[in-house]
């Protein structure tokens, strides 16, 4: 692999006060998903002050999920690897410890159009696509992670198990079927499970 994109998701559990981020790797060419992990993070925003006093303060735990994925992504890297990701200013010091040797390119985020849910983008050209598309795609397959949604994940280590399975099914079974052609009958779930 010689170029990735990286940046965060964001979801909740129980409730929209205590959001969680989901910090994750896409290989650029083939949209496969690296690596991810599910972490606590503080409410912000309008939400920030009804957190902290219904629930409390909230662990930050960004900084070491970040480090885990980017770790992670070294470990399948070739040499000359080039890591793509937003202007968030925690990343370039997290990518030069985690991969000392690997390019960092930052990009201008842009606002996201209210048919991708945040993810996809009203432009032409969008250098995190293949980061963007693999989270729209997960934010239609995961019913956890559709925003409007009666379903949602009462654990983090729940949301993360779900995420993994989300993960073997998006690089072993969706990226493997060409575009036009309908897959052989109902995916086996016993057998995805299983494997």
């Amino acid at each position: 692999m010689e170029r990735a994109c990286f940046d965060d998701m964001e979801s909740s559990i129980h409730t929209k006060l205590k959001p969680v981020s989901i910090p994750m790797v896409v290989e650029e060419k083939t949209r496969e998903i690296i690596a991810l992990r599910v972490c606590s993070m503080p409410a912000k925003g309008v939400l920030a002050e009804k957190s902290r006093k219904k629930y409390g303060p909230r662990k930050d735990e960004r900084r070491e999920a970040r480090l885990e994925v980017l770790r992670t992504l070294g470990r399948v890297a070739a040499p000359g690897l080039v890591v793509t990701s937003d202007k968030c200013p925690h990343y370039p010091a997290l990518i030069k410890l985690a991969l000392p040797d690997a390019k960092h390119v930052v990009v201008k985020g842009r606002r996201g159009c209210v048919a991708g849910q945040g993810e996809l983008k009203k432009i032409g050209f969008d250098p995190l696509f293949s980061f963007n598309h693999t989270a729209a795609m997960a934010r239609a397959n995961v019913n956890r992670l559709i925003r409007k949604t009666w379903c949602i994940s009462k654990r983090t280590d729940r949301l993360q198990d779900h995420w993994d399975l989300y993960k073997w099914f998006h690089n072993h079974y969706l990226l493997k079927n060409p575009a036009n052609k309908k897959p052989p009958g109902k995916v086996p779930r016993l057998k995805l499970l299983a494997e």
